[in-house]
Order: structure tokens, then C-alpha cells, then sequence
């Protein structure tokens, strides 16, 4: 085997196979699926990456097909949440479809049945159906209306269409297998009654197809060459190839369903029903909540298309479900950012700095590197005054010579500025810091070249100026839940894990350079960590979101 081909994950390998076996690589087309029942997550994004990915392997096109059969639960918000994603994820579909674009030929598809007496009308209850399908040791047990007559079934079924029957009355079964050890197929649904507009058809229609109707055929309808699914749906393969086999030509491409292992994350949810429990319960402010692991929410948070493409690359493609640290996809967004994001000065947890010696009144703006890893980033110009913030676990009174911040007594640099020296600190009634005295070296200004300049401390801080500094709300994110796997408790529910402390809002003090900054522009503050400007920011009130800390938690857990 060749290198090439070792670096092939299984599903290139099933491609490659087909390939080799006279398949046409013109013939080759891809899909991803959503339902618009949510808005995507972090998990729909490896399936975006590996659907859109084969497609651009390949020069294959991609549909972008929406499973809209369920009018209950699916909304024109989703699906244009999700176009919305796709495209900044950074790809293109061929053709943007519906299931519901087939919802005649379903029905039509589903008469011939019928008249093949391959389904029939059931008029049993819900319960009713579900006890008489028997157990996976025991055989189900006939339907005592799988023998109705064709005709009696074709008329039922044009009147469950024409909307004669309540909601539960009817429903269409596949006649297969009631003995079947496969349980999905012993005869599935194909319809049920649904009297609920739909998002596209509104009240046109009101029975619905099942998605074990509905995908396959659906797949053969665009002519896809390759299916492709998370692993709870292998069980569904023989019921999707039973379903081809009652309408596939020779002439045309036959769909093949396979399965990969759809991937968990630590510290989070990504069922769509829990993610929508936190929206409605307003844990968090919306699909979008910087805090959820949507794809929307990561967005909002500073996440780049380019870390989520990279993550999903990095996880790649199994065959057995495991738990991904999120730490990984930390560290994906920190290696993107490191590069591509401009460093600012910020202070989040404020004290007072007075140059004593410092000229009252005066100001300088000082030369600072917009990003030390790019020589295209240019420079910018901050100010520099006798009264700076700096942040207040960056000063002790008392210090062991591992501390090489600012101590009574010691000297650090001021980034791109002066080398100070603590002279003294005020306190208040409690006996807190408020504020602290320093003397600065006026000949020691960063860059200019002289002897005291190239003095070396082993100390560098960030600090704003309190004159030009713009107070910010800064949101301090954490982690949605404080347990690894919140949803794999049996004797608890998921709600019980979330964190308290996931979000944190405070006044934060930035350099003047970011006045201008737009919605979604990304920085780091340097020494703190990347933020990015948050949607609800105006003119006169920036907002920045904490995308990550600069600390890589990632290598460190692998290192143990």
C-alpha cells in the first residue's frame, strides 16, 4: 500500500474501491442532509467538512438537501441558520434541495406499493403497533390489517391525503417481516397524519413521509452515489436498500449507505432537543450563545471557519464512537488566532499606576507591533501618560523571587514603553491596593536604542493608559457544564450539570485603537487571551467576547 493510500480514512478507502471497480468518477455525488429542526453544532460540522470535502476531493458536486418531513418541529429559521453556516464554514453546494420537493413523487412511489401489495393501511394505535412489533428475542405479530384488500388500502390512503382522518387514525406500514431480527424491519411506517403547515408546502399536504422513506429515496431522486451517516443509522441500511429496491432502474445510479461514528464532546451537549431545552428554559440567550456548541455560537465567540475546518480534519473520521476533548478545539482556534489575530492592549481587573516622575499633563504614543509572527500586520501608535491601569495581580508588595511582576522595590517594562520601579503603594480603610507609586527610567523607552533601553528585566506588562482607555463590557466565558459528559448519567439529568459560572460579565478597560472595531473583528489581549467584538456592541459600548485564554490546556493534557 502506498503512502497515499495509507493517509486515506475508511470512507476514501470505499470510494477508491468503487472506483477501482469500474464505478464512473463522473458519477460520483455527495450530500449533507440537516433536518431544520435546530440550528447546526459542532458535530454537524465534521459532516459538513467530510461531505463538502469528498466533493472537492473528487470534483464532485454536493447537494445541500434539507429533511423537512416533520412540520411540528422544522422552521424557515433553521433552514436559513444552516445555509448560513454551511457558507461561512467556506463551501458551496451544488444544488440546494427539499425533501419536500418530492413529496408527489413519495406519495405516487408509495401507491405502487400499495397496488404490489407492499403496504398497507394500519389503523391500530400508536401503543398498539409499537407492543405487536414484538422484542429483539421474540417475533412481532401481524398487523390484523396488514391483509386489508388493495383497493380498501388505496382508498384509505387517498383519504388519509385528502385530509379525511384525524391525526393517529391512520398510518401506511411497508409490508416485509414481522419475524425479521432486524426490527426496523418489521413493517416500518412509511406515512403518518400530520394536520400542521408546513415551513414550504404549508397545508398542501397533511400525511408526512418517515425519514426511512424519505432518505433513500431522496438520495435516488439526485442521483447520490454515496450516503453517508453516523453510525446509529447501520441498522437502518437494510431497511434503505429494501426501500431502493422497490424503485431503482438499472439505468440509474444506485445510492449506497454507509456509516461513520458520530462524535461527542466533552464538557457539552449536542442532542438538538437538549440544545433547544437550554434555549427555552433561557439557560443561555439563544442558539447563538457564545457558550453553545453551535456552530452560530462558536461564530459569536471568535471561532474562525479555518479552526473548525482544521478540527474536524484533526478528529477525522472513525468507525467507534469516543468522547473528544473540547481542549482540542481550543486548541485549534488558539493556532489560528496566534496568526492571523492583531495584538491589543487591555485590563480586565483594574489598579491604578502613577509615574510620579512622570511630566503632569503629558502624553506620547508609542509604536507597538499590531503582530509579532506577521511581518505585514504593520505597527500602530498607543498612548502613554503618568496615570496607567495595569492589572492588579501583576503588583504585590511582597514577593519571592519567582514573582517577575511588579513588587515594592523591583522594576518591570511597560510593553513598548518604560522600565518603572515601585516605590511605594496607597490603601484604603480595609486595608486594599488603590493605587501605586512608581518612578520611571526616562531613558529606557523601548526602541529607542540607548544603553538603558537594552536593559533587561525579566518583567513585561500591559497596561492602558487611564486617560485615552475605553471602558468595555468584556463577557468571560467558560464552559457550559461542569462535568465531562453531562448527558451519560443515567440517575441524573443533564440540567443538574450545568455551570453556574459559565458566564461572567465585567468592565474591562481597552487602548483607543479599538473605537473602531467592528462586530466580529478578533484580538488578543496580550498576556490574557483572543476576544472578539459581540453583536450587541454599539458605538458607544463595545462588547468583547473571550474566545480562548492564551494558556494551551490542549498540550498540557496531552503531556500527562
Amino acid at each position: 500500500m502506498s503512502e497515499a493510500e495509507k493517509s486515506l480514512n475508511f470512507i476514501e478507502h470505499i470510494i477508491e474501491d468503487d472506483l477501482s471497480s469500474g464505478f464512473p468518477k463522473d458519477k460520483l455525488r455527495f450530500r449533507f442532509p440537516p433536518e431544520p429542526n435546530g440550528y447546526l453544532h459542532i458535530g454537524h460540522a465534521s459532516s459538513i467538512c467530510l461531505n463538502f470535502g469528498l466533493g472537492l476531493r473528487y470534483n464532485s458536486p454536493v447537494n445541500l438537501r434539507f429533511d423537512d418531513t416533520n412540520p411540528a418541529k422544522e422552521e424557515q429559521e433553521y433552514v436559513d441558520a444552516i445555509k448560513r453556516d454551511v457558507d461561512w464554514l467556506g463551501f458551496s453546494w451544488d444544488s440546494e434541495v427539499y425533501a419536500s420537493d418530492y413529496f408527489q413523487q413519495l406519495y405516487d412511489w408509495a401507491v405502487k406499493l400499495i397496488k404490489d401489495g407492499k403496504a398497507y393501511v394500519d389503523s391500530q394505535s400508536a401503543e398498539q403497533i409499537a407492543e405487536q412489533k414484538g422484542t429483539p428475542t421474540e417475533d412481532g405479530q401481524n398487523s390484523p390489517f396488514r391483509d386489508r384488500s388493495i383497493e380498501e388500502n388505496l382508498t384509505l390512503f387517498s383519504d388519509m391525503k385528502e385530509g379525511k382522518f384525524k391525526e393517529g387514525e391512520h398510518v401506511l406500514r411497508a409490508k416485509i417481516d414481522m419475524t425479521s431480527s432486524n426490527m426496523l424491519m418489521r413493517d416500518p411506517l412509511m406515512y403518518r397524519i400530520l394536520h400542521k403547515a408546513h415551513h414550504r408546502t404549508n397545508t398542501d399536504w397533511c400525511i408526512y413521509p418517515m425519514y426511512d422513506w424519505t432518505h433513500g429515496e431522496s438520495d435516488y431522486l439526485e442521483q447520490v452515489s454515496h450516503s453517508f451517516c453516523t453510525l446509529e443509522f447501520a441498522m437502518h441500511r437494510e431497511l434503505y436498500d429494501w426501500f431502493l429496491d422497490q424503485v431503482v432502474v438499472k439505468t440509474k445510479v444506485r445510492p449506497k449507505q454507509r456509516e461513520f461514528a458520530r462524535r461527542n464532546f466533552s464538557h457539552t451537549v449536542v442532542s438538538k432537543r437538549k440544545l433547544l431545552q437550554l434555549v427555552e428554559e433561557d439557560v443561555v440567550t439563544g442558539w447563538d450563545d457564545p457558550r453553545m456548541p453551535t456552530i452560530s455560537g462558536l461564530r459569536r465567540k471568535g471561532y474562525t471557519a479555518t479552526a473548525i475546518r482544521n478540527f474536524a480534519n484533526t478528529i477525522g473520521i472513525a468507525k467507534r464512537e469516543n468522547v473528544v476533548d473540547v481542549s482540542l478545539l481550543e486548541f485549534s482556534i488558539r493556532e489560528d488566532l496566534n496568526k492571523i489575530a492583531p495584538r491589543v492592549m487591555a485590563v480586565l481587573n483594574p489598579i491604578k499606576l502613577v509615574i510620579t516622575n512622570y511630566p503632569d499633563g503629558e502624553e506620547e504614543w508609542l509604536d507597538a507591533e499590531n503582530n509579532p509572527g506577521d511581518e505585514t500586520a504593520g505597527y500602530r501608535t498607543v498612548p502613554f501618560s503618568r496615570e496607567l491601569y495595569i492589572e492588579k495581580e501583576d503588583f504585590r508588595e511582597q514577593a519571592n523571587k519567582k514573582f517577575f511582576r511588579l513588587k515594592l522595590g523591583g522594576e518591570v517594562r511597560l510593553k513598548n514603553g518604560y522600565i518603572v520601579k515601585a516605590e511605594s503603594c496607597t490603601k484604603d480603610e480595609d486595608g486594599n491596593i488603590t493605587e501605586i507609586q512608581c518612578t520611571y527610567d526616562p531613558k529606557s523607552k523601548s526602541g529607542s536604542g540607548t544603553e538603558e533601553s537594552l536593559r533587561k528585566v525579566k518583567g513585561t506588562l500591559h497596561w492602558v493608559s487611564i486617560k485615552h482607555a475605553i471602558p468595555s463590557e468584556v463577557r468571560l466565558y467558560d464552559r457550559l457544564f461542569n462535568d465531562e459528559t453531562p448527558d451519560h448519567h443515567k440517575d441524573k439529568d443533564f440540567m443538574e450539570f450545568v455551570n453556574p459560572d459559565s458566564l461572567k460579565v465585567i468592565t474591562g478597560f481597552v487602548e483607543p485603537s479599538l473605537k473602531t472595531a467592528k462586530v466580529e473583528d478578533i484580538f488578543q489581549f496580550q498576556r490574557i487571551g483572543y476576544f472578539n467584538i459581540d453583536k450587541d456592541s454599539s458605538a458607544d459600548n463595545l462588547v468583547f467576547n473571550k474566545t480562548v485564554g492564551l494558556r494551551d490546556t490542549w498540550a498540557k493534557l496531552q503531556q500527562k
